[in-house]
């Protein structure tokens, strides 16, 4: 079972954060809590859009960013590495240092980790997390977004006949992108069952999203976040922000959607909404993405997570490949972001088939209840009888010589006294021998 520990920060880098810090195991209240604080880091704030503005300048469009490799040596290159030593020197400091000391004493570094970034701040939303030197020692360990206030998903028990992994998968406006590669790899996954929604209009969307239930809601296309709220484009012509699908989607969820992934630009904005709704888990890109990074960290992640491993490995492993692609796309491997519903524990490729090994536990069970009641039919006819006795004597033969007993007393009468005092013996004769 993974650990999960959780930063929960309040405040603001003007002021600085109030943090508590707590470890447990999944599906288990926390073991630890201590509290302490980060002081406060404007400058982190004005590098972090230094960067960004930077970042956005090498290209302009939504999810085909066109680099330019005059650029990628230069200053992007150079703005991620100040980004990143601004916020690992800020999470060294003194304040924040009992919090660190805990983390090292109850969690080892060989364990499988989650770590979850509590926080209403956009700002601390946006930084880059996993550039976290202290992770460096925990190879198993990824970060994830989450909002301080949460509840458990409403869920509707329905049964579902099935044997596969059911997906929605929304593929948007294409214009100046290619999102086949992105259907082909929905395609190819294993024991997967995949609807397509190609360009189609938003009452199609919302009848598929009502009409049956599903496990993942795919999208790829255009999105955009516009004063913190996202919006994706599902045509030439049309879009729609996450408000305008949310009793869909509370539906969606309400019967066991567990995974959103938004395989498009600028993310955080989408992602913001539907943790309003309480969804499980999303994966989203925090940044405008390149084509090419979009559809190699899709094939990384799904052939990761469809392979066995945990939601949080998979995207960490799909994540750390994508660093292969830097010379390319600068940062590409600080795209990808979980958010995660504290009260939900993420699931695996195989649980969401959990339906199939429920399947087989029903078959089990019902294989067990006929043999019995075969067993009992044939032992009530004695067709055993003969395999029981000799059993039981060769059980008896196994077991060890007790001895005689010195609580028996034996008493012989011979035929002159049987004779003279007659048979039975009575009782009175027997009590003066005894």
């Amino acid at each position: 079972m993974a650990k999960l520990v959780t930063l929960k920060l309040d405040g603001d880098f003007e002021e600085g954060f109030r943090v508590t810090l707590e470890i447990g195991s999944e599906s288990e209240r926390p073991e630890t809590e201590l509290t302490g604080r980060l002081p406060p880091a404007p400058n982190i704030v004005n590098h972090y859009r230094e960067w960004r503005s930077t970042y956005r300048s090498l290209g302009n469009s939504l999810r085909a960013i066109k680099i330019k490799r005059v650029a990628i040596g230069g200053s992007i290159n150079n703005q991620s590495q100040g980004l990143c030593d601004r916020l690992n020197r800020w999470l060294r400091s003194e304040l924040f240092s009992p919090l660190r000391e805990k983390w090292l004493e109850k969690v080892g570094t060989t364990e499988e980790v989650r770590v979850l970034i509590r926080t209403k701040n956009p700002q601390l939303r946006q930084l880059p997390w996993h550039q976290w030197e202290f992770l460096e020692r925990y190879h198993q360990a990824e970060i994830a977004l989450s909002t301080p206030e949460y509840q458990q998903p409403s869920k509707s028990h329905q049964s579902r006949d099935r044997h596969k992994v059911r997906i929605l998968a929304i593929l948007g406006n294409s214009e100046g992108i290619n999102i086949q590669q992105d259907r082909q790899l929905l395609e190819n996954l294993p024991f997967a069952e995949v609807t397509f929604l190609v360009e189609e209009p938003r009452q199609k969307l919302n009848e598929a999203l009502w009409e049956q239930p599903w496990d993942i809601l795919f999208f790829a296309g255009h999105s955009e976040t516009e004063a913190g709220r996202g919006r994706i484009h599902i045509n030439q012509t049309d879009s729609l922000t996450i408000d305008e699908l949310r009793e869909a989607l509370k539906k969606a969820i309400e019967r066991g959607l567990s995974l959103a992934i938004f395989n498009s630009c600028d993310g955080l904005g989408l992602a913001n909404e539907l943790e309003q709704l309480h969804i499980p888990h999303m994966i989203i890109m925090r940044e405008p993405v390149p084509d090419l990074i979009a559809q190699q960290f899709l094939q990384y992640f799904l052939k990761a997570f469809a392979s066995g491993k945990s939601l949080y490995l998979a995207v960490q492993e799909a994540r750390k490949k994508l660093q292969g692609l830097e010379d390319q796309c600068p940062c590409a491997s600080w795209l990808p972001v979980i958010c995660q519903n504290p009260a939900a524990i993420p699931p695996t490729w195989q649980q969401l088939r959990g339906h199939h090994q429920r399947h087989l536990l029903q078959s089990a069970l019902i294989v067990s209840v006929m043999v019995t009641i075969l067993v009992m039919v044939i032992r009530q006819l004695g067709m055993l009888q003969l395999w029981e006795l000799k059993a039981f004597d060769q059980l008896m033969r196994l077991r060890p010589n007790p001895g005689v007993d010195t609580r028996l007393l034996v008493v012989e009468a011979t035929d002159a006294e049987i004779k003279r005092y007659g048979y039975p013996l009575p009782d009175q004769t027997l009590a003066q021998v005894l």
